[in-house]
């Protein structure tokens, strides 16, 4: 079955500028997300979708393919990671060449590993899901949240302020590291989660956003703590 890894590693960041190649523990953060796919084994192609020849480069250095740019329409701030994807199948497509499945890899994904992406496309490929999403439980129930109105704290759920945190339902966030999807389902649906997506669980240690300075330090700080260094 044929697959494809696509990182996408456009060159426009704004809070963190060059967020995509910048160091982190000595290494560009993009390099991790090409490694991890390298050497998982899973895919044909490893490919970064850019619009930054300095991205590109640093691509094919650690191992990557580069054989197009991004478009204008998918490089500014409001394209969204489905039109990169479609994009990316498209132009493959114009050369010949067709995948069955795809990972979508964000490129600051410094906790992904090669076992990550092995066990979540065994999901994908030994069920009837039309995609696997990882997801990692809210620490604190969100259900027991509050909102301000007209200056005061006031709850989004009454009801469950007074429930026992352990009586509450589970609720998972997207861990913003990767999408496993199968091609066909995708063409159809153009969303990264499908109407059918089953769940990878990840650990709250190896989930990181990664959207401001301080993001990065915690990062960091999480990294060197689970690989001991």
């Amino acid at each position: 079955m044929s697959s494809i890894a696509i990182i996408t590693a456009r060159g426009g960041s704004k809070r963190i500028p060059r967020k995509n190649i910048k160091l982190f523990l000595g290494k560009p953060i993009l390099s991790y997300s090409i490694e991890a796919a390298l050497v998982s084994g899973l895919f044909d192609t490893v490919m970064v979708s850019t619009d930054d020849e300095e991205i590109a480069q640093i691509a094919k250095e650690c191992g990557a393919e580069v054989p197009f740019y991004r478009s204008e329409q998918t490089s500014n701030d409001y394209a969204a990671t489905a039109d990169v994807v479609s994009e990316v199948l498209e132009e493959y497509a114009k050369r010949g060449i067709y995948y069955e499945t795809a990972c979508v890899i964000y490129p600051t994904a410094p906790f992904l590993t090669a076992e990550a992406l092995k066990e979540a496309m065994e999901i994908l490929l030994s069920g009837n899901a039309d995609g696997v999403l990882p997801v990692v439980k809210f620490s604190f129930p969100p259900q027991r949240s509050v909102v301000l109105r007209d200056g005061e704290l006031v709850p989004s759920d009454k009801e469950s302020m007074a429930m026992r945190s352990q009586d509450l339902e589970p609720h998972y966030h997207d861990c913003g590291q990767f999408y496993c999807i199968r091609v066909a389902s995708f063409l159809k649906q153009r969303s990264m989660v499908m109407a059918h997506t089953a769940p990878y669980y990840m650990d709250e240690l190896t989930v990181q956003d990664i959207d401001t300075e301080q993001d990065w330090k915690i990062a960091e700080m999480k990294y060197r703590l689970l690989h001991e260094i």
